[in-house]
């Protein structure tokens, strides 16, 4: 079985932005700060409405029969166009089951919207039984299968007052958590020329996810206490052998709270 443990991160459409409130001729700066502005007067509130998102990183963790990957799609220069098609593609070719924190809140309807926008063709992420019968009791859009596990909706019993954020229940459970990098720091640093740090940042959530997603499976006995030290074994070696500094950090930050 392939499980793809997945997080995106984003930034304000600012071409968006200028068609909505007609702000040809300000900057990239200037045209965020007042889609910012206007939803806080609307809305009370800085988080944009999913469809003025742009996809600006998608971070994964495959966990396959035999292999265990990090890592996060295209490169410094990859369109959001591209980014998405690679994610899509992805679940055409392997099926894998989706693994996410508030993804269906968040991450997969802004990828939906995208992916509208890009053109991106999905059949196998759309089935729900109608060519493959075995997608009718479990396909990625229905809320209680899971063909996609939304950790953060699964834990909280589906009820929005019960919901934690990734950081919360990171800390909660002895792991790294955000390592001094955060999801409001993203659009300044995009701004910054910091896409790098974007990405890594991501790859950090995704990394948190999965450790949650272990102890979860743990909980529920799909692992055992042997199983489930074996996993974290592969992890940590996975993250030693890297050489990405990111990687280092939080395997350290694991182990100083282990």
């Amino acid at each position: 079985m392939n499980r793809l443990v997945f997080d995106i991160e984003t930034v304000p459409d600012v071409e968006l932005g200028r068609r909505t409130f007609n702000l040809e001729g300000l900057s990239d700066a200037q045209v965020a700060k007042a889609m910012y502005t206007v939803h806080r007067q609307e809305s009370g509130n800085d988080f944009l409405p999913l469809e003025q998102q742009r996809v600006v990183a998608i971070s994964c963790l495959l966990r396959s029969r035999d292999q265990l990957k990090v890592w996060t799609l295209g490169d410094l220069h990859s369109s959001e166009a591209e980014l998405i098609a690679r994610f899509f593609e992805g679940i055409e070719k392997y099926t894998p089951d989706l693994v996410s924190w508030n993804g269906s809140g968040f991450d997969l309807p802004v990828l939906n919207y995208r992916a509208l926008k890009a053109g991106v063709q999905a059949p196998r992420y759309w089935e729900t039984g109608d060519e493959d019968q075995g997608f009718r009791w479990n396909n990625y859009h229905n809320r209680y299968h899971w063909r996609h596990l939304d950790l953060m909706d699964v834990l909280s019993g589906f009820q929005a007052r019960g919901r934690a954020s990734l950081a919360d229940m990171a800390l909660l459970l002895g792991f790294p958590g955000k390592l001094g990098f955060s999801g409001a720091e993203v659009w300044g640093a995009v701004l910054g020329g910091q896409l790098a740090a974007v990405r890594n940042y991501c790859e950090i959530d995704v990394l948190n996810t999965y450790l949650v997603l272990l102890r979860f499976e743990l909980f529920r006995g799909r692992l055992d206490g042997a199983m489930h030290e074996q996993e974290l074994a592969r992890l940590r070696e996975l993250l030693r052998s890297s050489g990405e500094a990111h990687h280092q950090q939080f395997l350290q930050a694991w182990e100083a709270r282990g």
